[in-house]
């Protein structure tokens, strides 16, 4: 059977080829402890399941939805971005609910690149800001976010030639991997950089509720003019532990808004009404929810610093996300480090080279787990650190 071009340049999304890895070793009796997907592993807030429940015992309820979805829940996203951070978005044209954030990063770049585009995406970086353009046929070019610079890209390194040739650029904070966070005066460049070189900003805010100790994430919509060249990307995944429920929304410029659902409209068909209705419930929950939800994060964290750093691996504390991002000792790469850890300790992380070149030497911790779990990994850390202190002979890749 044929194989369709578009797909025989796309890799294989890495974290489905590293499931099936971990997956196996699971099926063979090892007691494993998954800290390597950002997949929440507490519930939604009380009252949202019960909406879901509600809306879904309805008999209407059961249709095609709008494809724009609910009025009601366009009205809740302005709510929130206006209580939130200061920021005015109309429900009508500024705001479009999405099956989940990722789906929406993809379809976008079908909205608004062509084959031969150029798209800026960060590296190290979530995969599908590139492999988005990967389909629509477009170019990468990988901006480097380097420790030294807080993982904030530079943006004077990016060339002249490539700035003005790109179409569309890809900014992601609170950062996954890296938990790195960035201030309102880093959007404000990145503003001016797009409207200098009149390109689309895309900003993907999916850890904007997960932060510690009075930090508090803006939105790059905050920024003045940010509107005329920018969308940005929610999801209640994070935010609201539903990441299986599917749902998340993108809200910005109109006309890139347009496009996308333009595209959306062709592919899908609108998300099921009570999950919406859920997601209508879950933008009224008092902010003191989020804040406890946040120092169960804190305090899983911690122990995994504390665990990290008692065998010599320095990282450190983010001010958001629930991810950990360290160097592998010296020797080590990614992918060998992660494997040799899963096949000897039954510990999982994400090796820092599934993010792109740039994460290579890194591995990345995520706490979706219960303090006493992330306590027994850390003892395995530190067993797998004393029995086995340098990489096994050659390279070895899942």
């Amino acid at each position: 059977m044929k194989c369709a071009q578009r797909l025989a340049n796309t890799p294989v999304f890495p974290f489905a080829r590293w499931n099936e890895r971990v997956q196996a070793i699971g099926q063979g009796g090892v007691d494993l402890i998954r800290l390597d997907i950002g997949n929440p592993d507490l519930p939604p807030p009380e009252g949202v399941v019960e909406a879901l429940c509600q809306s879904a015992r309805q008999p209407g309820h059961h249709g095609y939805p709008d494809y724009r979805g609910l009025p009601a829940l366009r009205e809740a996203i302005a709510g929130y971005y206006q209580r939130r951070f200061s920021v005015g978005l109309d429900p009508d044209t500024g705001i479009l609910p999405l099956i989940g954030s990722k789906e929406g990063i993809v379809n976008l770049a079908l909205a608004c690149v062509d084959p031969g585009d150029l798209v800026l995406v960060p590296n190290p970086g979530y995969a599908p800001y590139a492999l988005g353009a990967a389909l629509a046929g477009a170019e990468v070019y990988a901006f480097p976010l380097l420790p030294e610079r807080g993982f904030l890209p530079d943006l004077d390194a990016i060339p002249k030639d490539i700035a003005d040739r790109a179409v569309l650029m890809w900014l992601n904070y609170p950062n996954n991997p890296t938990g790195a966070s960035a201030d309102l005066g880093f959007f404000a460049q990145v503003v001016d950089f797009a409207r200098r070189h009149d390109l689309l900003l895309c900003h993907d805010t999916s850890y904007c509720e997960v932060t510690y100790d009075g930090y508090v994430a803006p939105s790059l919509l905050q920024v003045s003019g940010a509107l005329d060249v920018a969308v940005e990307f929610g999801s209640f995944s994070k935010t609201y532990n539903m990441a299986g429920w599917r749902i998340g929304m993108a809200v910005g410029n109109a006309d890139v808004l347009t496009s996308l659902a333009h595209v959306k409209a062709n592919v899908d068909s609108g998300i099921f009404r009570p999950l919406q209705e859920a997601a209508i419930r879950s933008l009224t929950i008092d902010p003191a929810w989020v804040s406890r939800r946040n120092e169960v994060y804190r305090e899983r964290l911690e122990a995994v610093l504390h665990g990290l750093r008692a065998i010599g691996m320095e990282a450190a504390q983010p001010r958001a996300t629930f991810y950990v991002w360290v160097r592998v000792p010296a020797g080590w790469t990614s992918e060998t480090f992660a494997l040799t850890l899963l096949e000897r300790e039954g510990v999982a992380v994400a090796p820092g080279s599934f993010f792109g070149p740039a994460g290579e030497g890194y591995v990345r911790f995520s706490v979706v787990t219960p303090i006493a779990r992330i306590r027994e990994a850390m003892e395995r850390m530190r067993r797998f650190a004393a029995l086995q202190p340098g990489p096994p002979a050659g390279s070895r890749q899942v």
